[in-house]
């Protein structure tokens, strides 16, 4: 943590970040309900001055490690905004997951963090998992939405190198059909999906600066930054971020790319895609698009009607 503040310092100063100029704080990567709130003080504290009014600061946590005191005194310096990765509410997949926290747990975190007076409260379910039937996704919705959340992040199940699922591939099982209509039960609930991974009542602003594109400070062993055209990469092993906190791996993006990620951020998301940044080669392709209503032209933002088909409509207007 003292490794983090001293990185904090060095980003502040690189972004040139002013007095009450901070519109988002999102406390993740890991598992924040581990750290005792004793020790986000100090950079809570040091963040203070930075932060604009009423701003909407999350921190993940995990069911089984976010204890009523550890809630409460989180709001008390500052989170207003809960994140659990409940992942599931049957106990064979959580098994199947690797999962520290039974089903039990993960309602009675969601209650706790409302007593507490958390009024945004999201929760993450996992799907496209070996062994995902209609009737186990249903339970999991119908549960979620007994309880008092006004968010929902629904993510497909990757296997990435180097976690405990690389050699087990076939753990991830995704069906289109499955995923279209676990997306539209969410809907059908009055949560509107305002990206591909996203449904809520409420928006969380922090991922919206995402898919906005705008440059964010990225604090902590592992947690990438972004600054105009390029992007910082800390140290991700914890041991040698300790030792130099401010050691990282700079990558500097071409406009290309930044286009690029403007279009797939842009049409997985309610922001879509400013018409200003295509040439005249993407324009026309957009365009076919909306005749071929795929997409929509509204005061010079192209939208995407169906989020799961961002990546394909980046690819044919780019190439």
């Amino acid at each position: 943590m003292s490794a983090l503040q001293t990185q904090l310092f060095h980003e502040l100063k690189r972004f040139s970040v002013k007095n009450k100029s901070i519109e988002t704080v999102f406390i993740g990567g890991g598992t924040p309900s581990t750290i005792s709130p004793a020790l986000y003080k100090s950079i809570f504290e040091h963040l203070r001055p930075y932060l604009k009014n009423d701003i909407e600061i999350t921190s993940e946590a995990n069911p089984n490690s976010a204890t009523i005191e550890w809630l409460h005194a989180m709001r008390e310096l500052g989170v207003n905004r809960i994140s659990f990765g409940v992942q599931s509410f049957d106990s064979k997949k959580l098994k199947l997951l690797n999962r520290a926290h039974t089903p039990e747990q993960a309602r009675n975190a969601v209650l706790n963090a409302a007593k507490v007076g958390y009024k945004n409260i999201s929760l993450d379910l996992i799907y496209a998992t070996l062994g995902d039937t209609k009737e186990l996704l249903q339970n999991d919705i119908k549960t979620a939405f007994n309880l008092p959340i006004n968010h929902i992040s629904a993510y497909a199940l990757t296997i990435e190198n180097g976690t405990a699922f690389e050699s087990k591939p076939q753990m991830s099982s995704e069906e289109l059909s499955l995923t279209s209509w676990l997306f539209e039960t969410i809907k059908s609930k009055g949560f509107k999906q305002y990206e591909i991974s996203n449904f809520g009542s409420y928006q969380s602003s922090h991922n919206i600066g995402y898919w906005k594109y705008k440059d964010y400070l990225g604090v902590g062993s592992g947690a990438v930054g972004k600054l105009g055209l390029q992007r910082f990469y800390p140290q991700t092993s914890i041991e040698e971020y300790i030792q130099n906190p401010t050691k990282q791996r700079i990558e500097k993006l071409k406009e290309q790319d930044k286009k690029i990620e403007q279009l797939f951020l842009g049409f997985r998301s309610c922001v879509g895609v400013n018409s200003k940044i295509l040439n005249s080669f993407e324009l026309k392709r957009a365009q076919l698009l909306v005749q071929e209503k795929k997409l929509s032209l509204i005061n010079e933002i192209f939208y995407n009607y169906d989020y799961l088909l961002a990546d394909e409509i980046t690819l044919f207007i780019s190439n």
